[in-house]
């Protein structure tokens, strides 16, 4: 018999945050998340989503056993601001019984129809910045600390139970070899005269914070135009800054400015931190701390998280800066191999960016939907 309870207190929190652990044991091509970091993001009291989103923590057991996990999460910015009646699940991770995933999604649908809203979508995290996306394709391919890895049945039990592929991504690599400098530099010199434009490096992570602010009035800026956007929040981008902003060596980050300083677009770059994750078991102590330390400064791999460009910037070649930029900081460092986060199918400006690095397809994952 398959039981189904709310995970409120710390103790049920933590049996949420382990279950992967179990699942994925063993599993070469699963990356961990820091246990601790997943707790801070479920505290209520700590994230700042919680403003705006309502969520529901629910394991399901059999025998005593945990045996699945899911979040039904509703974003009420998205409802009453953007008018979709749409109740969101994620962190969804379940053993291959699809009787444990209809009990977990009949939580998410009581949730939806008890606040009249029409469908039902995930994986998805509380916002735009948290993880997304079931995996379809690249389950033999090593996960990053930034996307959610699954097991193949994960998608043949939501198309069993009616649902259907509601948003599709894919994540792409390339070789730093990849890179020529002709492809930009000229086009990198023409657009800095033009527009009277320069870049901003850093050195240290004191120097950027000042800086993260604007970068997220611009991240909305850009992205607004995206069909599954949310804003963020000014608590959310101190929450952000705090999150993430550590994790990247500074070099990473890449500004361009205008004449009168103002910035008209960034790029956000972060290490590959899946080796040191993996090692650590989700602990920071005693050992993971040096660990993600380690790959902070001497990961060879990196991963392009964001890049935002003003929309009056947007097609002229901005980008082109940003890339100069990164050309001399990865072959300074000797960066082998470059990832891209998941990027929608139909974002065709965001694809078209990295045509001429030859990039190779290596999973594809998806949102699911099904009406309620």
């Amino acid at each position: 018999m398959i039981t189904i309870h709310e995970a409120v207190t710390k103790g049920e929190l933590k049996e949420f945050v382990k279950f992967p652990f179990s699942l994925y044991k063993n599993n070469k091509y699963w990356v961990p998340p820091l246990i601790v970091d997943e707790l801070e993001g479920f505290d209520k009291t700590k994230n700042p989503a919680f403003e705006t989103a309502e969520s529901y923590f629910y394991i399901a057991k059999r025998n005593n056993e945990i045996v699945g996990r899911i979040t039904a999460i509703i974003n009420w910015s998205e409802v009453n601001d953007q008018g979709k009646k749409k109740v969101r699940f994620g962190w969804f991770d379940v053993i291959d019984d699809i009787e444990v995933t209809k009990a977990l999604l009949e939580k998410v649908y009581q949730l939806g129809r008890k606040n009249n809203l029409e469908y039902v979508e995930g994986p998805m995290g509380f916002s735009n910045l948290d993880k997304v996306g079931v995996l379809t394709e690249g389950f033999d391919e090593i996960g990053t600390m930034i996307t959610w890895y699954n097991h193949p049945y994960y998608a043949t039990h939501f198309e069993k139970l009616g649902y259907l592929k509601e948003k599709e991504y894919i994540e792409s690599k390339f070789p730093f070899e990849n890179v020529k400098l002709e492809f930009f530099e000229k086009a990198n010199d023409l657009v800095k005269r033009r527009y009277q434009l320069s870049p901003l490096n850093f050195k240290t992570t004191a120097e950027v914070m000042p800086h993260v602010d604007k970068m997220f009035d611009l991240f909305n800026k850009s992205y607004a135009s995206l069909s599954s956007f949310v804003a963020i929040s000014d608590t959310q981008k101190e929450y952000f800054k705090k999150k993430y902003i550590s994790f990247i060596n500074p070099e990473f980050i890449k500004f361009v400015e205008d004449k009168d300083h103002n910035i008209i677009a960034f790029s956000i770059v972060m290490p590959s931190f899946s080796e040191a994750l993996q090692n650590s078991k989700g602990k920071l102590f005693p050992f993971g701390f040096l660990r993600m330390l380690n790959a902070k400064k001497n990961s060879k791999d990196v991963i392009f998280y964001l890049i935002g460009v003003l929309p009056e910037y947007q097609n002229k070649a901005v980008t082109a800066v940003i890339f100069k930029e990164y050309y001399e900081t990865f072959k300074e460092k000797g960066i082998l191999n470059c990832y891209r986060t998941p990027e929608l199918t139909d974002n065709a400006a965001s694809l078209n960016l990295w045509k001429h690095f030859h990039p190779e397809i290596h999973k594809r994952r998806c949102t699911f939907r099904k009406e309620l």
